[in-house]
């Protein structure tokens, strides 16, 4: 794009947020018309404006789109043959339309790809996620520890999970394992001769198989205590075992959370239970991963700011106009304690007067100013998760942040890879799903054939359960899921690209898609 283009652009984009506030004012005029003998008559202006201005370009008042397609975001999509190709596409409108579930699916396509070709299935799926959520929130601290430990222990329990049968018979009655933590051998020589071992004469030739997988036995004599960690969490370990499908697919979560965690060198079963605690939330923020990192790198500033979420939503609005904070967090205490001069912070003056008198947030913001810089930094990331006001509460959980501040350090070396940290996040989300939906089985409200989909979806079904609304919502508009299964590829090479998820997640993108300056825009390149 030349130069020329790009200042054209601009130029077109700030016209559009000029004539939306005309747009207004013409509005107001009508309201309140002016007095005198011109009274009922149609003025140039007006004529002007209504020749200029269609219904798909803005509503009264209304800058969203304008603003949006000022974004650098915007500037760099519209140069993204993926991302021009699915914008000529109809049906890619109504999928914008649904801004949480797109950005869910582009975040791991790999995920949604088969079952996105099958609608019944997958709204079959969206359904179950409902009730499964509220399954797994009922029950979410049990479920923590029980992550943790399959994520402290994550190569052995990953062992276990490929004998799902002996897997669930251990899981039933731990504390009849529990003391081969002190002796691996004295395991391996019960699981070739099981008939003799009460716990283990029910699932006689499940403990053969295992006995006879060296690679199995060899990861459970170089970690026995996971045999130990599996009977200190007795009550979530049974619950699992209610399904051996489920619980296999919450062994692999936890192995593919190690494994993120460990490329980081930053692995603590502090953080892992935090992050499965607290699993909706961090998922919702690993939609926008650059957020999540730096929320991650200065967590004890942001859990400050979550306590005040109003003055918050306000600052990711708009973060470049607070990333002179960074370098004098005595000037923000001063602006926020007298906030009606401040262009930026005048909408929200109650909010910041709010923050200003929390004098345990002020200092956790003056000992770490940088994180406004780290706002600024990241724009488009926060300005899309607070274009959505329920996106923004649920990633923004106060309670998350707190426990990311409890566990800093291990979280601000996951956030050294933005992208690897949502996928723990996601990771941690889908052991919380399955464990849902083993309960919801053993109380027959999933039939097998559902259990199986689940197992064979598992980051399919564990994003539906963080917002089933939303996947319902998609499930009901088959043309917009065969756009994403007809596009799955497009879709994978948008997801590694944050300027994609910070569109997607805006609230005002399926707008710009159908305005003309968007149309112009394309047409420009």
């Amino acid at each position: 794009m030349t130069t020329a283009t790009l200042q054209n652009r601009k130029f077109l984009a700030t016209g559009a947020i000029v004539v939306a506030v005309a747009v207004a004012a013409y509005g107001i005029g009508r309201i309140y018309p002016p007095l005198g003998p011109s009274e009922g008559t149609i003025a140039p202006a007006e004529r002007h404006v209504e020749s200029q201005v269609g219904a798909g370009d803005v509503t009264l008042g209304d800058t969203s789109v304008p603003q949006l397609m000022q974004t650098d975001a915007f500037e760099v999509m519209v140069k993204d043959a993926n991302f021009r190709a699915l914008a000529r596409d109809a049906n890619f409108q109504a999928l914008a339309r649904n801004p949480q579930a797109m950005a869910a699916m582009a975040a791991n396509p790999q995920a949604f790809a088969a079952l996105a070709k099958d609608p019944q299935a997958f709204a079959q799926m969206a359904r179950n996620a409902e009730a499964m959520s509220a399954a797994a929130r009922a029950a979410q601290g049990r479920n923590a520890e029980a992550f943790a430990a399959m994520a402290q222990h994550a190569n052995a329990f990953n062992a276990l999970a490929q004998h799902p049968q002996a897997f669930a018979a251990m899981a039933r009655d731990p504390q009849a394992f529990a003391a081969y933590a002190k002796d691996a051998n004295a395991f391996a020589a019960a699981a070739r001769n099981p008939a003799g071992i009460a716990a283990m004469a029910r699932d006689a030739n499940a403990f053969q198989a295992l006995a006879r997988d060296a690679q199995a036995m060899q990861a459970l004599a170089r970690d026995a205590q996971a045999f130990d960690a599996m009977a200190r969490n007795a009550d979530a370990f049974q619950a699992l075992a209610r399904n051996a499908e489920a619980l296999s697919a919450a062994a692999r979560s936890a192995q593919a959370f190690n494994a993120q965690a460990r490329n980081a060198d930053a692995f603590n079963a502090q953080a892992a239970a935090a992050m499965a605690q607290h699993a909706n939330a961090f998922n919702a923020l690993a939609l926008q991963p650059q957020a999540f990192a730096a929320a991650a790198q200065h967590p004890q500033a942001f859990a400050a700011m979550a306590r005040h979420p109003q003055a918050f939503a306000a600052m990711a609005r708009n973060p470049q106009a607070f990333a002179s904070y960074a370098r004098d967090a005595n000037a923000f205490a001063a602006a926020a304690r007298n906030p009606a001069g401040i262009a930026a912070m005048a909408r929200d003056a109650n909010a910041f007067q709010a923050l200003a008198r929390d004098a345990q947030a002020m200092q956790a913001l003056a000992r770490d100013a940088q994180a406004f810089q780290a706002m600024a930094r990241n724009a488009n990331a926060f300005q899309a998760l607070a274009s959505d006001a329920s996106a923004f509460q649920a990633a923004m959980n106060a309670q998350a942040l707190n426990a990311m501040a409890r566990n800093a350090q291990a979280f601000q070396a996951m956030a050294r890879n933005a992208n690897a940290l949502a996928a723990s996040a996601r990771a941690a989300q889908a052991f919380n799903a399955q464990a849902g939906a083993a309960q919801m089985a053993a109380q027959g409200r999933l039939d097998a054939q559902a259990m199986a989909a689940m197992a064979q979806h598992p980051q399919a079904f564990a994003a539906m359960a963080a917002n089933p609304q939303a996947f319902q919502a998609l499930a009901r508009n088959p043309a917009a899921l065969a756009t994403f299964a007809r596009n799955a590829e497009a879709f994978q090479a948008l997801g590694r690209n944050p300027n994609f998820q910070a569109l997607a997640m805006n609230a005002s993108f399926a707008a710009a898609l159908q305005s003309p300056g968007f149309a112009q825009a394309m047409r420009a390149e």
